[in-house]
């Protein structure tokens, strides 16, 4: 059984480290104005992984915070997934070349399933699914929109298309603390062969745990901002946690 992977998340807005309140752009806490030095800090915690998010190119469709995404990837040494705004194969095959190791794709999932199917095939383990769902219905456009479609009918879409992960985000509960849907994510991680990462309110070590028993499921990582940022969660702590397991 694979050890869980715990993502540090990076959200950036405007250059600086933010988190949001249930993806509304209105409610950001800004937690520092040098990415990459987070990043850093990340790192001597012992994080391998990172999250980072493009918030203001979720909702331009386009790379905003590009020079912010640049030099966390040049001074972080492990792994960068990066999400936001992600929607043309120039921009996959350019963050690509600069040294992301995956890439995570939303809206175009919904709208452009055959762009992320032909990402997939020409990138092996590199293409994240973004599957972010609000009441159980896919949300995009940076969650200002929400679909008709849910978020297991997603999901299942791209079954056979060689994705590397589904990213899995209860918006109702993202940058809450209410406590991340481990109940939805397991149940998604259970109905595909798709390995999928929790997102969504981590609010503590407890989640940490129950999601590291999951990985048999198909759990394969989880994500966590705010809790690391308000000290509520140990980074150091929850690597060994999900390593334990």
């Amino acid at each position: 059984m694979a050890a869980l992977i715990v993502f540090p998340a990076i959200d950036l807005k405007n250059g600086e480290v933010v988190r949001l309140a249930e993806g509304d752009m209105d409610r950001a806490t800004v937690y520092g104005d040098d990415p990459a030095a987070q990043a850093m800090a990340f790192a001597e915690q012992g994080a391998e992984y990172l999250h980072v998010v493009d918030l203001d190119g979720a909702f331009a469709g386009t790379s905003v915070n590009g020079d912010a995404v640049r030099a966390i990837v040049e001074r972080f040494p492990g792994h960068v997934q990066l999400g936001g705004g992600i929607r043309t194969r120039d921009s996959v095959e350019r963050w690509f070349d600069l040294g992301v190791s995956r890439v995570v794709i939303g809206t175009a999932a919904l709208e452009d399933p055959d762009f992320v199917r032909g990402a997939a095939r020409d990138f092996p383990g590199g293409i994240v699914v973004a599957v972010d769902a609000k009441d159980g219905m896919v949300a995009t456009k940076g969650w200002a929109d929400v679909s008709t479609t849910s978020a297991t009918d997603l999901a299942r879409r791209f079954e056979d298309a060689g994705v590397a992960s589904l990213l899995f985000t209860d918006v109702g509960r993202d940058g809450l603390l209410k406590g991340c849907n481990v109940e939805a994510t397991v149940d998604l991680a259970r109905s595909v062969d798709i390995p999928v990462i929790a997102s969504g309110g981590v609010k503590g070590i407890a989640e940490i745990h129950v999601l590291a028993l999951h990985t048999q499921d198909g759990v394969e990582g989880v994500i966590t901002g705010r809790a690391l940022y308000d000290g509520r969660l140990d980074l150091a702590a929850a690597l060994n946690v999900a390593a334990a397991a």
